[in-house]
């Protein structure tokens, strides 16, 4: 059955077709390389995740995304590198990123500040035959299928951490080489827009059992509302953490994750849905799973890493 993209316009909107071009996920805060490359290896071991999200279930052609990343320190902490690999589908649009990422390390007061660079490239597909439209004179929707186009990409972040505080910006497309996925007859100069992010939070202990990880994330896209992030976080037992947020003009979400061990975390959240999507759509599902590994990866036995 061909997906009908007259609805999904209906329903999303321009800003969340616009949005969906950059990841989408609700558990960044558990690995900042999603959002920034300059967090590539900011602690002392490797860290990888595997996370899986299904957005707005139920609704025809909906996105779905899958994100792997991988990152840590060389050249003695001086240097962290990291692969940022995601495959995103939303209607009858495909898009997969591979990216590395490349931080230096600098130490500045109690904390150290990274600057980081990302290189990579998208292979962009869209299979405009299966779209059903209401003006079948649209020029834009004329031009045959894009299979395979690959679009290379850069950005840039900048990223200070101490031991409970961290701040961040990023953004993640400075630059683009997309005049080949363009659609015949659309006036736009780019189709990957630049985004911009902020981000900060920070760690209160009222005691050994408890932490309190409050953090905001900011973005902003010149064609689209500003959009906002407030999470917090509460760490129990230096193994569990629950959390909850709130996403300006889409959710809710609530959030766990489980130190199974030193090494190994499971997590999940569910987004509830507050614009009128809920009304056909059950939430957004996210699981996530990760694993640390390296020599210095048992520090985390003595002192948790917050950040």
């Amino acid at each position: 059955m061909k997906r009908i993209l007259v609805l999904l316009i209906a329903f999303l909107g321009t800003f969340s077709m616009n949005a969906q071009q950059e990841l989408m996920v609700s558990q960044y805060m558990f690995n900042g390389l999603l959002v920034n490359p300059a967090y590539a290896g900011t602690h002392d071991y490797f860290s990888a995740s595997l996370l899986h999200r299904s957005q707005w279930t139920n609704l025809d052609g909906a996105p779905t995304s899958q994100v792997f990343a991988i990152d840590g320190p060389i050249a003695n902490n001086k240097l962290g590198v990291g692969l940022l690999i995601n495959n995103d589908q939303i209607g009858v649009i495909s898009q997969l990123d591979l990216s590395a990422n490349l931080a230096y390390h600098l130490e500045l007061g109690t904390g150290d500040l990274s600057f980081g660079i990302k290189a990579g490239g998208a292979m962009y597909s869209a299979t405009l035959s299966d779209v059903v439209v209401w003006d079948e004179n649209d020029q834009v929707y004329s031009a045959n299928d894009i299979s395979g186009k690959f679009v290379p990409k850069f950005g840039f972040g900048v990223y200070y951490h101490s031991e409970k505080f961290f701040a961040g910006v990023s953004v993640p497309v400075i630059y683009s080489m997309d005049d080949n996925v363009i659609l015949q007859g659309s006036t736009a100069d780019n189709y990957f827009s630049q985004h911009y992010y902020v981000n900060t939070g920070m760690v209160f202990e009222p005691n050994t059992n408890l932490a309190i990880k409050p953090s905001i994330l900011v973005k902003y896209e010149q064609a689209a509302p500003l959009e906002v992030d407030l999470n917090c976080n509460f760490l129990l037992y230096r193994r569990l953490w629950l959390g909850a947020g709130y996403r300006t003009g889409d959710a809710i979400i609530g959030m766990i994750e489980y130190n199974i061990t030193p090494q190994l975390r499971a997590g999940y959240s569910y987004d509830f849905t507050t614009t009128e999507i809920r009304d056909y759509s059950n939430g957004s599902h996210e699981i996530m799973l990760g694993f640390d590994f390296g020599k210095d990866v048992e520090i985390k036995k003595r002192s948790p890493r917050y950040f």
